[in-house]
């Protein structure tokens, strides 16, 4: 790292918006480690990153399902002399179907990439960055994280409200040393995410104006974390969503988010 490019490392790097993250943090100065399992997409990125604005790019394949991934991670940092200054906790994915229709093995590789990954990788990142008395880290939640769960995807709204009681936490914890936490907490946003998961055709009748673009929602993000926000939800129609469902009674607000769930979601698949 040079004296005058902070460094962030941006985990899910190789598109939706983890990529838009990147593209945001170089046009701003900033030197990367793009960290994602598809080494070639990664790198495709990394080539353009520096040809348009000159900074340095590492790129790191990493499967974040492997429970060694964060440790050997940080130790090629180390290997490699470079000190992070953001931390972007973005991979993730969603698991359809209800708990049991799923094997064991594929809800703890995701409780690992969601939940484990993110905590581990601030464990190993903070002390450097409280000694330097500066550092970012920005854990990726989403608003599902505030409205009550729904049938299907069972640990997806776990796994983000998790993050965001994580944030807070941090953000309490290592504000006095110059480190800014923030949770990010993101609608419908415009990704491959939805491909993933199969339900593309049912996003696709969702009304235009719930959706935020990847660099939006990266952007205000950026903008969270530098005034020191220590929960954000990007957009003027999530965060009314957010206000509605924490002024509903519980049971009501339970009732309405298994109705409206099944527009993007296949309950029991």
């Amino acid at each position: 790292m040079t004296a005058t490019r902070p460094l962030s490392l941006v985990t899910g790097a190789s598109a939706g918006i983890g990529e838009a993250f990147a593209r945001a943090l170089a046009a701003r100065g900033h030197d990367l480690v793009l960290v994602a399992r598809r080494e070639e997409r990664l790198q495709a990125l990394a080539d353009e990153l520096q040809r348009a604005h000159g900074n340095r790019c590492h790129v790191m394949a990493a499967d974040l399902s492997d429970p060694q991934a964060p440790a050997v991670l940080c130790d090629e940092l180390q290997s490699r002399n470079l000190q992070v200054d953001w931390l972007i906790n973005n991979a993730g994915y969603g698991l359809p179907g209800t708990l049991v229709a799923n094997p064991w093995p594929a809800h703890a590789d995701f409780i690992q990439v969601m939940m484990t990954a993110p905590t581990e990788l601030a464990w190993r990142l903070l002390p450097d960055m409280r000694e330097r008395g500066h550092g970012r880290v920005i854990n990726v939640a989403s608003l599902a994280g505030f409205v009550p769960g729904t049938a299907g995807h069972t640990l997806y709204a776990a796994s983000k409200a998790y993050l965001i009681k994580l944030s807070q936490s941090l953000a309490l914890e290592n504000r006095d040393a110059g480190v800014h936490v923030s949770a990010l907490c993101p609608g419908f946003t415009w990704s491959e995410f939805h491909d993933v998961t199969g339900t593309r055709q049912k996003m696709n009748s969702m009304p235009g104006f719930m959706w935020l673009t990847a660099d939006e929602v990266a952007r205000q993000g950026i903008d969270a974390v530098e005034r020191g926000a220590v929960v954000y939800v990007p957009g003027r129609v999530n965060r009314t969503i957010k206000a509605i469902t924490e002024w509903l009674p519980d049971r009501l607000a339970l009732w309405l988010s298994h109705r409206q769930s099944g527009r993007y979601r296949n309950h029991y698949d």
